[in-house]
């Protein structure tokens, strides 16, 4: 069964998979635009900003490996791993409350 439906469904896999990595660039190189990619933070909210993933993006280049920078890079993206899994979570417990709730409709 494993062996049937893993092959079948390696072409889908595959291409979720593409499309996310995609998105989660687009995304980040979108944001990173929009607010002005300044790493300096100010009170103002017309100031510009960076962002978590645009700053993975932007410093995981010139980080050195195993240094201090490098693992704290690590400790952002792992942040953001989990503050969009809870939200995501959260999300989707939300749905399936009103699915139940509406489904008799």
């Amino acid at each position: 069964m494993t062996k049937v439906v893993l092959l079948t469904a390696s072409p889908g896999i595959f291409s979720a998979v593409m499309i996310g990595f995609g998105r989660a660039v687009g995304e980040t190189m979108i944001v990173l635009m929009a607010t002005g990619n300044t790493p300096v933070m100010d009170l103002s909210i017309f100031q510009g900003l960076r962002t978590l993933s645009a700053n993975i993006a932007v410093e995981m280049p010139e980080s050195e490996v195993n240094s201090t920078h490098y693992r704290v890079l690590f400790l952002a993206a792992l942040v953001l791993f989990v503050f969009t899994f809870v939200v995501n979570t959260l999300a989707e417990l939300v749905r399936q409350n009103l699915r139940q709730k509406y489904s008799s409709l």
